[in-house]
């Protein structure tokens, strides 16, 4: 099967991006070959994705032009597919859904998927120009998409109600490479060694750039709420904008007295080992979750997690963690103070039980064997009826 994947762009590290590019990566059985087209431009992704030997190309569309799209640009669009001649055409993200979706009609013959990874199209929190796509998307997705594929459960249910086709949805949740991210007790030493972690410190992390969707504020309220009654714990933040350079950052800490607490360690490429030097892993976010890759990564190296309940970050973690109210520092911090109190071995039976949940559900495997089966499907369902003289 011959896959075309159409982003909106840049290839940078976002959740639908990464998970782009974990779905290629482990996917080279045979059976499916991928090329990627951004509207945009190109990034770091992007250079992994070309690493894997996968053709990767650029529209080159400005991001202005996603207000009055571009007709010329629809056009070449539609030829390249024309030219590419691929049997399917996976869209991620509003911008492509729709202008990639239109330009795979105009192409003919691919079969169209949509993938949607939001959860939220609230005005405060959405660009105009995002939430406009979206509802035009809403207008035509009973004629473009074949199928729309989303991550969540709670962001089928939010543009169901938006005016989407119930009857297209695929829930496909992201997945997780549990051979690299793992249990290691070795990258464990190493990385609290190298982030100043005193020893028998009780570690809380969070993954995840600094944005208003993942509302720090609620982590560092909490955190200075926890360093009252847990004398041991230290605070991990890794992200871009987690520097110890940022002002603004610097002086939340100071106003909340947790300075001293915290270790600022800014965006990093090695993951698992961050998150190996975690005795729990937490989402603080207010809104616009779907399902987020930080907590099952930090699941898959046998961290508890504590997150926030918006999105399925609840149905996510299951019983392997606790889940609090979004925006309530004094329930975040009760909850990573109830980690804090287990047993170590009790402590470690809940990472182990949130790494077998990943394993058992969530596996990268599992999650392209479910795009591959999709697209089977849909492949079949266009193949003509057999004729009543084969075999004769």
């Amino acid at each position: 099967m011959r896959v075309l994947h159409i982003i909106t762009g840049p290839l940078a590290f976002g959740g639908a991006e990464v998970m782009l590019y974990r779905l290629i990566a482990a996917s080279r059985s045979g059976e499916m070959s991928h090329e990627v087209m951004s509207l945009t431009e190109l990034g770091v992704i992007a250079d992994r994705i070309r690493e894997l030997g996968v053709p990767t190309h650029a529209l080159g569309m400005p991001r202005n032009r996603f207000r009055i799209p571009d007709p010329v640009r629809l056009v070449r669009l539609a030829a390249f597919i024309r030219a590419s001649r691929p049997d399917v055409v996976q869209t991620w993200l509003y911008h492509a859904d729709l202008l990639g979706g239109l330009a795979a009609k105009l192409a003919g013959g691919p079969r169209i998927f949509w993938g949607l990874h939001n959860s939220t199209l609230d005005p405060t929190h959405t660009r105009r120009t995002t939430r406009w796509t979206a509802s035009v998307c809403a207008k035509v997705s009973r004629w473009i998409p074949d199928g729309i594929v989303t991550v969540s459960m709670t962001a089928r249910d939010l543009h169901v109600a938006a005016g989407y086709d119930p009857g297209k949805f695929v829930l496909i949740p992201n997945g997780f490479d549990v051979t690299t991210f793992r249990t290691d007790p070795a990258l464990r030493r190493e990385a609290r060694a190298e982030f100043g972690l005193p020893e028998g410190a009780f570690a809380v992390g969070m993954v995840a750039r600094l944005d208003p969707q993942k509302d720090h504020a609620n982590f560092i309220r909490a955190a200075a709420l926890l360093a009252r009654r847990v004398t041991d714990a230290r605070f991990v933040l890794c992200g871009l904008g987690a520097e110890p350079e940022n002002a603004d950052l610097a002086r939340a800490l100071a106003e909340q007295g947790v300075r001293d607490r915290f270790h600022l360690i800014g965006r990093r490429n090695d993951v698992p080992r961050v998150m190996n030097a975690l005795d729990v892993c937490t989402l603080s976010s207010s809104f616009g979750e779907a399902f987020p890759l930080a907590i099952g990564e930090a699941m898959s190296c046998g961290v508890p997690c504590v997150v926030t309940d918006v999105g399925d970050s609840a149905h996510l973690v299951g019983d392997t963690g606790r889940v609090v109210p979004p925006r309530d520092p004094a329930a975040l911090a009760g909850a990573w103070e109830t980690v804090a109190r287990l047993e170590p071995g009790a402590r470690q039976r809940l990472g182990l039980a949130a790494r077998e949940r990943i394993a058992q559900y969530f596996a990268l495997p599992r999650i392209v064997e479910r795009y591959a089966d999709l697209y089977r499907r849909a492949l079949a369902s266009a193949l003509p009826a057999p004729s009543l003289n084969a075999g004769r």
